[in-house]
């Protein structure tokens, strides 16, 4: 149905704004827009219309009017979709958009699926897989960083340094079938190895480097995994409230009040956390509370960055409780200390003895709000995200890292063929598997299985 049927969706929000935008795309998107639109001024209809221009006029049923309009025009191939393409700014109204959206389909149009224009414009070329998948991402941005990767991938950033590899594949690959085709003349060879050893070194230490940053493009799109652990009535869940500026969390001086986990996210200098408050850790024999403390180390797991909420006016006895369960399961993370109540203290700045030294610690009082944003510094210090510019390439996406990661495996056997001077039609099969997997993210050999999920998890009017 692609490129075929003539589509209709409101490509904003209901109900949020005093506007909305009707987008029609499709071979009859202006004839049928034509139909139930009448310019305010005599003159030429929409059929005439230049492209890249606004019409003013209104939308009627017969003499009924139901809003005034304008209208944006775009001829193919110069469109969103390349295709002919019709915008119609009505009112925000539920009610006129629904009745405009009936007018255009007892004229000819059908609904739009979940991200069929942008999957409309990845099928007529104008734009890859990669950045069809970095509108979603767009939309989907709350923060400076995740904006300024999803903008750069979309134009076109990760697939231009796709492509650049994908034509020294290419290359190396013709090389190597050409001494294929003149097998029985040994004394020919087209390919030097050695050099082709200097071009696969270089190839795998870009592909290498694209899937390495998956980690760091993870934790900006999704938010860093932030676990909030400690005893019982340490105020974890005070914590959390002052962290997210709300009352998420249930706080009381009744222990095991928190029995699962409460999850929320935010934004804090640029970078989005996730932070999760766990049940507190105790001896109990509550099922339901006993639960609830095994997602506790469930989620410790999970996390990047611990929290460890210590009430300070116990904190040597916390610690020594503590210590053999959590410092195990934090190795490998960012642990830090928070001594929690600290305006119950004389003095704060003692550290307890027997800690990693790479454990950083930071002495508070939650219910005081007193020295939060000297433990935000300490989260952003923690989160280790590197200071990232407009041309910076950073992989996002999980079905592009797995991709890069079976590209990288074809490229290491075709270094260890090399290496063992293998026969080229052996390196060659692992040359056409690694120039696959680059062709899959771009969109150049993709099924239509995976274009289903990914356009299906895309908004509908997008």
């Amino acid at each position: 149905m692609i490129n075929q049927d003539t589509i209709c969706a409101v490509s904003t929000a209901p109900g949020v704004g005093g506007i909305a935008v009707i987008r029609v795309s499709g071979p009859e998107a202006i004839a049928i827009c034509n139909t139930i639109f009448v310019p305010r001024t005599a003159g030429k209809d929409l059929l005439s219309q230049k492209a890249y221009t606004l019409r003013y006029g209104s939308i009627r049923r017969g003499e009924e009017l139901i809003d005034e309009v304008l209208v944006a025009l775009f001829r193919a191939p110069h469109s969103f979709t390349g295709e002919d393409t019709v915008e119609i700014t009505c009112h925000g109204s539920v009610y006129i958009q629904q009745q405009i959206m009936q007018l255009l389909i007892e004229s000819g149009c059908r609904s739009a699926l979940p991200g069929e224009y942008t999957q409309r414009a990845f099928m007529n070329g104008k734009m890859d897989l990669s950045q069809a998948e970095a509108v979603a991402d767009l939309i989907a941005s709350t923060s400076a960083g995740q904006h300024r990767l999803a903008l750069n991938q979309m134009r076109g950033g990760f697939s231009h340094e796709l492509k650049n590899l994908r034509e020294q594949l290419l290359h190396i690959t013709s090389l190597m079938e050409l001494e294929l085709d003149f097998s029985d003349h040994e004394e020919l060879e087209f390919a030097d190895r050695s050099e082709l050893s200097t071009l696969a070194a270089h190839i795998e230490t870009v592909i290498s480097r694209l899937a390495n940053s998956f980690s760091v493009g993870n934790a900006i799109k999704n938010g860093i995994p932030v676990a909030i652990i400690g005893e019982t009535n340490a105020g974890k869940s005070t914590l959390l409230n002052v962290l997210l500026n709300e009352d998420k969390a249930i706080v009381s001086d009744i222990h095991g009040t928190t029995r699962d986990v409460i999850e929320d996210t935010v934004n804090i200098g640029g970078i989005t956390f996730r932070f999760i408050d766990t049940a507190g850790i105790r001896e109990t024999h509550d099922a339901i509370e006993s639960i609830g403390i095994e997602r506790t180390f469930q989620k410790l797991d999970q996390a990047d960055i611990v929290l460890w909420m210590i009430d300070a006016v116990d904190a040597d006895q916390q610690i020594a409780q503590l210590s053999e369960k959590i410092l195990p399961r934090s190795e490998g993370k960012q642990l830090i200390l928070v001594f929690n109540k600290a305006d119950l203290l004389a003095d704060n700045r003692f550290k307890p003895a027997g800690l990693p030294d790479n454990v950083q610690s930071i002495f508070i009082s939650a219910k005081k709000r007193e020295h939060i944003d000297e433990l935000q510094d300490l989260l952003i210090q923690a989160a280790h995200i590197p200071s990232l510019s407009s041309n910076d390439i950073i992989v996002t996406n999980i079905r592009h890292y797995e991709a890069l990661t079976h590209a990288l495996e074809s490229i290491h056997r075709v270094q260890e063929g090399l290496s063992a001077n293998l026969s080229g039609d052996f390196i060659s099969q692992d040359l056409r598997e690694c120039i696959f997997h680059l062709s899959d993210i771009i969109g150049e050999v993709t099924t239509d299985q995976v274009l289903g999920n990914i356009f299906e998890r895309f908004c509908i009017g997008k």
